[in-house]
């Protein structure tokens, strides 16, 4: 028995587990989001792993290169010293975290934690750490084993090297088209299932004028639960009458689900059609959207801007995943950019062929996701000859190429979080304490707008951080991040990482929980509603905020 878990564990590493402990120790530091004991424990678990594994690592470089060992009291000796600083650090963080903790949940309107509830996260970062060194030391006994039958027919140096790229190629056919294959398909099913398609749809609208309608170019029961909460949510003409006194419209929300055609170009052509059957070229203003990876258009987002402009506007969004969107950020991130460019082509190269003067203002938008999609395709060289009127993207996902080059040419000492660009004629930012109406000049004719909050990780993760601090760590922090900020090489991509796991249960306002409220400002600066003053962005915040709890209207309960 012994024996057969030395093959599994091998030989026990003091100084790895000393960085392993360090890793766990820096991996109780804040970060953009809080975290509770559960969480933390597991972070701690796989830092520690990795922290052994890399000294792991050193330590064979370290053998290779024939460097001198020392044995004996000499190196007894060196890892007490080794260990005091780290144990020091490690007590000085442990007796921190919790203050830590709560100054996050403080500046996020959130309730105190009540202890550390350090024991659970002792007990889960063991169990974590136990599962993955043993999976380390399975793959380690893979190659030795490999190696051996390598050895029988070949140099050491030759069987070293091929039996380590047989090792890590046998990884990635198993995980990716064995592990990830099954995982996919599973979760691409469920949520298609989730999706209430054909069958289980429940009956069609009874307007003609409305998408999915008996007159409708657009199957109801193929658009898919996102869509068709869409659609039949929203505020009408009499909501809109109440709120600003005046005559209105009904809003025109035309959405195509993936399952409404075969391509993004067959669902982007369907959706103009379906735009013009509705008269959607004869409204004010025209919204080009993209959805979330589920699909979901964010009611929070759409229902303001419709108070805004009387219901003479019109919103056309087309999907193309039914994965969450952090899924299909990873999984089926060509989806959405060739159906948001599809659609994009499509709506504006009609739009341009109707007179100056009678066709509606122009405008792409997208939450997350969708905001990465619309950004790439909002190409500049199909807008050259005739522009859009403007752009707003809410939480751009760090990868986001656009966002990357406007980031990175804010003017200088204005911060990552809250950027100003130029004299604000063409490109503003704002937050949940800015609405984008402060600028040194006027807008120009084309109008972009950016919302983000300061405590977004889908935003601002870093892929960089595995060795260098982010961009944002450097500025003072904004009014809901921590003061305690302690970058770590490794350890603050990892808390990064999980920090996008867990914003999007962050208390509305932060994390990646955008809400009607922040909406409301950017939509007035982009789209200008005429008639409009501040007195009614005040009125429609409180409307907004009293009994709804993301979007404006009855139908978004």
């Amino acid at each position: 028995m012994k024996k057969s878990l030395s093959w599994v564990f091998g030989p026990f590493s003091v100084p790895c587990l000393l960085l392993g402990l360090l890793f766990f120790a820096a991996s109780l530091t804040p970060s953009l989001i809080p975290r509770g004991p559960e969480v933390q424990g597991i972070l701690g678990g796989l830092v520690t792993a990795l922290g052994y594994l890399i000294g792991q690592i050193v330590a064979l470089l370290w053998r290779a290169a024939d460097m001198p060992r020392l044995s004996g009291r000499p190196a007894l000796g060196l890892t007490w010293i080794i260990a005091a600083p780290i144990m020091a650090f490690f007590f000085w963080v442990l007796g921190s975290s919790r203050t830590w903790q709560n100054d996050i949940r403080q500046k996020m309107g959130m309730d105190p934690a009540d202890a550390l509830h350090f024991a659970t996260i002792l007990l889960l970062a063991v169990v974590t750490f136990v599962v993955a060194f043993a999976l380390g030391r399975l793959v380690a006994s893979l190659f030795r084993l490999v190696r051996a039958r390598l050895l029988r027919v070949m140099p050491a140096r030759r069987a070293n090297v091929l039996g380590f790229v047989v090792v890590v190629l046998f990884l990635v056919v198993v995980t990716r088209d064995g592990i990830v294959d099954h995982v996919v398909t599973g979760l691409d099913e469920s949520y298609e299932a989730a999706q209430e398609l054909f069958e289980d749809a429940p009956p069609p609208p009874d307007g003609p004028h409305m998408t999915g309608s008996v007159e409708s170019l657009i199957d109801w029961a193929s658009i898919g639960k996102p869509g068709r909460d869409f659609i039949t949510s929203g505020p009408s003409s009499e909501d809109i009458s109440a709120f600003t006194g005046r005559p209105a419209l009904d809003p025109i929300r035309v959405y195509v689900g993936r399952a409404n055609g075969g391509t993004p170009r067959a669902r982007a052509e369907l959706a103009l059609a379906e735009l013009i059957r509705q008269g959607a070229f004869e409204r004010e203003v025209l919204i080009m959207a993209s959805p979330t990876g589920t699909g979901w258009m964010d009611p929070g987002s759409h229902d303001p801007v419709e108070y805004m402009h009387g219901g003479d506007i019109a919103t056309v969004a087309a999907q193309y995943s039914y994965l969450q969107s952090p899924l299909a950020l990873i999984l089926e991130t060509r989806t959405g950019l060739e159906q948001s460019t599809a659609l994009q082509e499509v709506v504006h190269g009609y739009w341009k062929t109707l007179p100056e003067n009678a066709r509606p203002r122009l405008y792409a938008h997208g939450l997350s996701l969708g905001a990465w999609s619309s950004m790439h395709a909002t190409n500049i060289f199909r807008l050259l000859d005739d522009p859009i009127d403007g752009a707003f993207w809410a939480g751009p996902p760090f990868p986001s190429r656009f966002w990357n080059y406007v980031q990175n040419h804010r003017n200088p000492g204005t911060s990552w979080v809250l950027p100003q660009i130029g004299d604000g004629s063409l490109v503003r930012y704002a937050s949940h304490t800015a609405d984008a109406s402060e600028a040194a000049s006027d807008w120009g004719e084309m109008r972009i707008a950016f919302l983000q909050y300061s405590s977004d990780p889908v935003v601002f993760y870093d892929p960089y951080s595995l060795w260098r601090a982010p961009p944002w760590m450097r500025d003072p922090p904004a009014e809901d991040m921590t003061d305690h900020f302690i970058f770590v090489p490794v350890v603050t991509q990892f808390q990064l990482a999980l920090d996008m796991a867990l914003s999007f249960g962050a208390p509305a306002g932060h994390g990646h929980a955008y809400y009607a409220q922040d909406y409301i400002g950017p939509w007035v600066q982009v789209t200008a509603p005429e008639t409009w003053s501040p007195t009614d962005t005040e009125r429609l915040k409180l409307h907004c905020d009293n009994g709804f709890q993301q979007g404006c209207s009855n139908g978004a309960q």
